[in-house]
């Protein structure tokens, strides 16, 4: 394209979900209701463990985390759409963007290397009990947190900043509601050659590790399980793998739908998958950690019945 013609754009356009009006006002509505759901949800959890001495274990440490993550990942893109159906706009300026991309890669792969860690804990947990509290030492499971954090904010900020160095022309509508990285990128009148080789090979890596953990993990714990003498002793060390299962599952299977596949546009599909990893996961994560939990049951059980200090003045 001729550089006279070039126009480099200081807003993109997010279509969103629907182009109809009715339908959009439903969308809205249960847009909100998830979000709030999802903030008040994992909070709940956080304070739970938090103020539940009991629960002061890593493999809670690990799922208060993944509720403070799942907080923040649906916090980039969920406000930003139901601002914008307020302000009856569609706009989003080029720094939003850019920004909403860079925390948007950070936190999905959080969730990724977070998830592997929990796999990780499961299986010492099962296939090495005796051993569990000399390997699994607070320090090990902090230091597990903020080396999963720098690297993904190390990642994010690679991705981000060659982001940055492209240009953008006339053509600044985005085909969804929020700056999905592999959206932004095909707008691009640039030579998207170095992103599209780093999107194959450090995102692919990023994918593929913890993904692989998570999977040699659970090998492990199976092959171990099988070998249990007593039916009972299997469904007890199985359900406390089911909920993260039924996490991981739901997470990567959507990440899949998505991304994994050729595709030269986005369809409803890539969409609703997006929906479910982005809003969904973070929104179910809570009660399906809880619900067959009894610990967390009765740590927010005692959370929700404690009347504040203040009532009693």
């Amino acid at each position: 394209m001729d550089r006279d013609n070039q126009t480099t754009v200081t807003e993109f356009l997010l279509l969103g979900l629907s182009g109809q009006s009715k339908q959009e006002e439903i969308l809205f509505g249960l847009f909100l209701w998830m979000y709030l759901v999802t903030i008040i949800g994992n909070i709940l959890i956080i304070l739970a463990i938090g103020c539940d001495s009991h629960l002061h274990t890593p493999m809670y440490f690990f799922l208060a985390n993944l509720s403070c993550i799942d907080i923040c990942f649906s916090s980039v893109t969920t406000p930003k759409m139901l601002l914008n159906h307020i302000l009856g706009s569609k706009s989003i300026s080029y720094v939003e963007c850019m920004t909403q991309i860079y925390f948007f890669i950070t936190f999905i792969n959080m969730d990724g290397f977070l998830l592997s860690v929990m796999a990780y804990d499961r299986y010492v947990a099962i296939c090495c009990p005796l051993h569990y509290s000399m390997i699994m030492k607070p320090k090990l499971c902090i230091l597990l947190v903020v080396v999963s954090w720098v690297i993904t904010n190390l990642h994010a900020l690679l991705h981000t900043l060659l982001m940055v160095r492209l240009t953008f022309c006339f053509n600044n509508t985005v085909h969804h509601f929020f700056c999905d990285p592999y959206a932004v990128l095909k707008l691009s009148c640039s030579d998207t050659f170095i992103n599209e080789l780093m999107v194959s090979i450090a995102g692919g890596l990023m994918s593929i590790t913890p993904f692989t953990c998570i999977t040699v993990s659970y090998a492990y714990i199976f092959s171990n399980v099988l070998k249990f003498p007593s039916l009972q002793g299997i469904r007890k060390a199985l359900s406390t793998c089911g909920s993260h299962l039924t996490v991981v599952s739901l997470f990567y299977g959507a990440i899949l739908g998505v991304y994994m596949r050729p595709s030269s546009s986005y369809s409803v599909q890539d969409t609703v998958a997006t929906v479910i990893f982005t809003v969904v996961t973070p929104l179910i994560n809570p009660f399906i950690y809880s619900l067959r939990n009894r610990d967390m049951k009765g740590a927010l059980r005692k959370l929700i019945i404690r009347r504040p200090v203040l009532s009693r003045l």
